[in-house]
């Protein structure tokens, strides 16, 4: 006899569900920032620069552009830094060197901070194969780094797989977040300055020797925050600065939504388990400078 009984509905993803699993898998994505591998490698090339390192290996994808480009796609940081570099690089090493090198230096990084047992675990090519699905409802519409990288090909093994995957999700929900910023009125600076703020962005010391602002760039757009009631001026969001701020993540996570959708609850849930064990190893490891986050 037929039941009649509906089948249970799939468990709901719950709102800030994609926002987390993003948060890990843009934190196994970004060792390659801050390792030697890829100085070694760029500088090869004859690219040695560190600013001219991280442009070449985050735009390549996207072909030998100029610094207009880049300015816009980056949207925090200083035309000028960025016009120091660009399009300098290109005449130094191609864009496809530039992507092999970077991906040479992916894995180099991946097996000194995870070893070799984590790399050829079952749990790695598992978490691959979520995120690469997840991926697939990612859309290339107003996402010029999402799409210049989704044109790449998908590297064969299971760790550059998941590096690749987590590098699609990132860069598709941070175009979706520039709009957002610039819906919000926020400048590239302002945008850092408030990120900062909540404890989450990377300090002041970081940001103006990576994106390329002054102090005195710094200084003035807190002034400017704070004459929208949104900072007070030293170190704090205001009441409304917090609003804000929340509002821009919650207008962000809806950008973002389609990936985790189509993977699902639980395999949202699972992807953010083993991406947090890795990318808690890589920590552990010390990937990132011990000074990198914070409001100081």
């Amino acid at each position: 006899m037929t039941s009649l009984t509906p089948p249970a509905p799939a468990t709901a993803l719950h709102p800030r569900a994609g926002r987390r699993c993003h948060t890990v898998l843009n934190s196994l994505h970004s060792t390659h920032y801050f390792s030697p591998d890829v100085g070694s490698e760029l500088a090869g090339l004859g690219i040695s620069h560190p600013r001219a390192v991280n442009f070449a290996v985050r735009t390549a994808a996207m072909g030998p552009v100029g610094p207009g480009v880049v300015a816009a796609a980056f949207y925090n940081y200083k035309y000028d830094l960025v016009a120091r570099h660009v399009p300098g690089i290109w005449r130094t090493a191609s864009p496809e060197d530039v992507l092999a090198a970077r991906l040479r230096a992916v894995d180099a990084t991946l097996r000194r901070l995870l070893g070799e047992e984590a790399l050829t675990s079952p749990e790695m090519a598992e978490a691959a194969g979520l995120a690469l699905r997840a991926t697939e409802a990612c859309s290339r519409a107003a996402r010029p780094l999402y799409a210049a990288h989704a044109d790449l090909p998908v590297p064969e093994e299971p760790h550059l797989a998941l590096w690749h995957a987590a590098t699609l999700l990132r860069e598709h929900r941070g175009d979706g977040h520039l709009a957002v910023l610039m819906d919000s009125e926020l400048d590239g600076v302002e945008a850092l300055v408030s990120h900062t703020a909540t404890g989450k962005g990377m300090t002041p010391k970081w940001n103006v020797a990576i994106r390329g602002w002054s102090q005195e760039d710094w200084d003035a757009a807190v002034e400017r925050l704070r004459a929208r009631g949104l900072h007070d001026g030293k170190a704090e969001l205001t009441e409304a600065g917090v609003a804000l701020r929340r509002d821009v993540e919650e207008a962000t996570d809806r950008l973002d939504r389609a990936p985790y959708e189509h993977l699902g609850a639980a395999g949202v849930e699972r992807l953010t388990e083993l991406g947090s064990v890795f990318a808690g190893a890589a920590l552990k490891s010390g990937a990132f400078p011990a000074d990198l986050l914070g409001k100081e």
